[in-house]
């Protein structure tokens, strides 16, 4: 005779348990490595037929967060659980992307009034209440992966895909945050960019590795550049060493640099002398050096410009 199955009134389940985990054990080491979530059709492969996940969600074992997505246990989620429930939800050809991707590749910050994206390939998904789906007319193997087992874009896809949708500022800050944290390079995006047919971020974000620029090394550098290009001066340097110096901003035709003065690492009185001894050895070699410091670039950008174009700082072509 068929016996009960363990914990679920009403539900009877005919598996021998000596010869295979219980059905709920086998559940529980499946969401264990999804972060904690499953979906229908996983748990139907693992043997647990629609009542029995009707039965569930009843007893508060499961709790639905998409049409066919389960969290196993528990409400309480991770943004890496609201991430791969969203990718289950889309079908088995879906990844993460556009924001959402760049918030896994920690390329930018997570903001909770986004929507979760996700791309599916044209004609593979459909809409989802609390989702934000793409269609892509192609998504490539070559253009998705796995970042803490959740399918995602590669950084360089990711992006391509950021460059339709972020700010002149925020995508020049995704592409310096992806090159300085060594997760992708040149070759990668422009491999991407081959790819791109058409889209209409291709040409920003080609812009910004035309001349394969070094990342940034913190906000405030980040900020001073967007200071500068926003009030059209040319694009300087960053962070190409000079002799035994890296400065932070550079223009070698007009012999300046600009050094990026931060109160988290400038306050204190090591950082003082390093600062002091950077300057000298700059001078030393013929520059003219500029501070600009967080005050400066964020509250007075017009003042700061003034400082740099009477330095000598060029614009590009035409004077705004």
């Amino acid at each position: 005779m068929p016996r009960r199955e363990q914990g679920v009134a009403g539900v009877w389940c005919p598996e021998d348990t000596q010869l295979h985990p219980p059905l709920d054990a086998r559940v529980a080491a499946l969401a264990a490595e999804q972060h904690g979530v499953a979906s229908v059709t996983q748990l139907l492969e693992l043997g647990m037929s629609r009542t029995a996940i009707h039965v569930r969600v009843r007893n508060g074992r499961l709790h639905r967060l998409h049409r066919g997505v389960y969290a196993v246990g528990h409400e309480a989620l991770t943004l890496h659980a609201q991430f791969m429930a969203a990718v289950l939800a889309s079908g088995p050809a879906a990844a993460l992307g556009y924001r959402s991707g760049g918030a896994l590749w920690t390329i930018m910050t997570w903001e909770d009034t986004h929507l979760i994206e996700v791309i599916v390939a044209r004609g593979a998904g459909r809409s989802r209440p609390g989702l934000h789906i793409h269609c892509a007319r192609k998504l490539d193997s070559r253009d998705v992966t796995r970042r803490h087992g959740i399918p995602v874009t590669t950084p360089a896809r990711t992006l391509l895909d950021l460059a339709d949708v972020l700010t002149d500022k925020g995508l020049r800050r995704a592409v310096r945050q992806a090159q300085a944290l060594h997760l992708t390079n040149v070759r990668q995006i422009a491999d991407v960019l081959t790819r791109s047919n058409g889209r209409r971020g291709a040409s920003r974000l080609a812009a910004l590795i035309a001349d394969g620029p070094a990342p940034t090394r913190s906000e405030l550098e980040d900020l001073v550049l967007g200071v500068i290009l926003e009030g059209g001066l040319r694009k300087p340097q960053i962070n190409r060493r000079l002799g035994r110096v890296y400065p932070d901003l550079r223009w070698p035709e007009q012999r300046l640099t600009v050094e990026c003065d931060s109160a988290t690492w400038h306050d204190g009185k090591l950082a003082q002398e390093d600062d002091a001894e950077r300057q000298a050895r700059l001078e030393a070699g013929g520059e003219r050096v500029l501070r600009v410091t967080w005050e400066q670039a964020l509250q007075h950008p017009e003042q700061t410009i003034a400082r740099l174009v009477a330095a000598g700082a060029p614009y590009t072509g035409t004077r705004p």
